[in-house]
């Protein structure tokens, strides 16, 4: 399981082969373009966990993928960290004004960037950060693989216990049944998408024993999310 899906802006060849390298060692996904339209596609596909947004980039600036990616509602609530060769404080404060959650200024260390993203979503993402994740009444421990609502130990399969994890790793996300083939079951698997529908049930049938309220919710022609307002 990654630690997240990570989208790195970065017209720098090298730079950008260096931190794949770095943030793959560290379990992220890494999807990477050094064009800005292009950047704003990616997102709109697939929204990311985390952006890693270089200033100067081919086509858009970053300044305005960034502006942008706070508009688009997939994207508004993703962290992004800016990343510049411009150090003056009225740059620094445009690109958090902007909507960036924090600003690296170049040359640093790829081990100075991997704290930061650590940071960064203990703050704004802390799920994808610990070994604890919790929504509502339901809390998992993914090292011990042990899941329980209310305090109840919840005795769920090895692929249950994977789309709970996607589930809480994402609160109030809408995902397709694609999209949590993709998640869960990994882009090359050959299952039918209705086998999502399968596990969904199973899920539900475990976490919601004991007449509990049904936190996962069924979105018409768009899929499920976990919503503890349903």
């Amino acid at each position: 399981m990654t630690r997240g899906q990570m989208l790195l802006v970065e017209d720098d060849a090298a730079l950008a082969e260096l931190l794949i390298y770095h943030f793959r060692r560290e379990d992220f996904d890494v999807r990477h373009t050094a064009d800005g339209e292009e950047a704003l596609l990616l997102a709109t596909e697939a929204a990311p966990d985390i952006v890693l947004l270089d200033w100067m980039v081919e086509g858009l600036s970053g300044i305005e993928v960034c502006r942008r990616l706070r508009r688009m509602p997939e994207t508004q609530n993703v962290p992004i960290i800016m990343l510049t060769a411009r150090g003056e404080e009225e740059d620094r404060v445009r690109g958090l004004e902007t909507g960036a959650d924090d600003y690296v200024t170049k040359p640093f260390s790829p081990r100075e960037l991997v704290a930061r993203v650590g940071a960064v979503l203990r703050r704004v993402r802390p799920a994808l950060a610990g070994e604890q994740l919790r929504y509502a009444d339901i809390e998992m421990d993914t090292v011990g693989h042990k899941v329980r609502r209310d305090g109840e130990l919840i005795a769920l399969g090895p692929t249950e216990f994977r789309l709970l994890r996607h589930f809480l790793e994402h609160p109030g996300w809408v995902f397709s049944r694609e999209r949590l083939l993709d998640a869960v079951w990994g882009r090359d698997s050959d299952i039918e998408s209705r086998t999502v529908d399968v596990h969904i049930r199973r899920l539900r049938k475990a976490i919601n024993v004991g007449g509990r309220p049904d936190i996962i919710r069924t979105v018409r022609s768009a899929g499920y999310s976990l919503d503890a307002g349903s």
